[in-house]
């Protein structure tokens, strides 16, 4: 495993970064296809880099792409172990943006998609500072039951799931954006109806309405 983590970016569309964006891609894809999300983003976020790294290891069956962790026959066990690896290396990434950009947590929006979304979760929740969001797409909370003891912050959280998904079950977000209310997070959540593992045009646009809010008072 990789210990230091790099991929594609957008620079600000004002010249002038002021947040970041950083898309977490799922299994066996890279940051190419995240960062397809920016131009999606830009306006809205004229003052944001968007940075889509790479997951720190090769997938296990597509080496042309990566993986935040293996998919072994237990996907609970496997989940858990592998965020406890790929966690840290995503968490000092973002510390050392913070530290390149002067920016910080609050100033931050993590994004992701299936293997990428739950680990954007993950690693969300454990940081000292709340981030300004975290937009989980086909993913979820990799141990809803166990959420209470390892939360340490609260930011505003979006889960979007397609109700027709056969790699991912819209159980795993209905379950996680449930833990997460009772700890007191508050979340947008959307099942996009008819629609598999991907995303979908309102998903989009409920990340969009997210994305609009989170400059407005909770």
């Amino acid at each position: 495993m990789s210990d230091k983590l790099s991929g594609p970016m957008v620079a600000p569309l004002s010249g002038v970064t002021k947040q970041i964006v950083v898309l977490l891609h799922g299994y066996g894809s890279d940051g190419n296809d995240l960062i397809a999300l920016a131009p999606y983003w830009r306006e809205m976020l004229p003052d944001a880099m968007f940075v889509a790294p790479n997951a720190p290891d090769p997938c296990d069956i597509n080496p042309a792409g990566y993986q935040w962790f293996p998919l072994d026959l237990d996907r609970d066990i496997s989940r858990l172990a592998g965020s406890e690896k790929a966690g840290p290396v995503i968490a000092q990434f973002l510390i050392d943006l913070w530290s390149e950009t002067g920016l910080e947590a609050k100033d931050t929006l993590l994004v992701g998609f299936s293997q990428g979304a739950m680990m954007a979760l993950d690693v969300g929740l454990r940081l000292p500072e709340a981030l300004v969001g975290i937009i989980a797409f086909s993913g979820g909370v990799i141990a809803p039951d166990e959420v209470g003891s390892f939360i340490k912050s609260r930011p505003r959280v979006c889960m979007v799931h397609g109700g027709e998904d056969d790699v991912v079950p819209v159980a795993m977000s209905v379950r996680g954006s449930e833990a997460l209310k009772a700890e007191g997070v508050e979340v947008d959540f959307h099942i996009m109806a008819g629609t598999g593992h991907t995303i979908a045009q309102d998903g989009i646009e409920v990340a969009n309405a997210f994305i609009s809010r989170l400059a407005k008072p909770s």
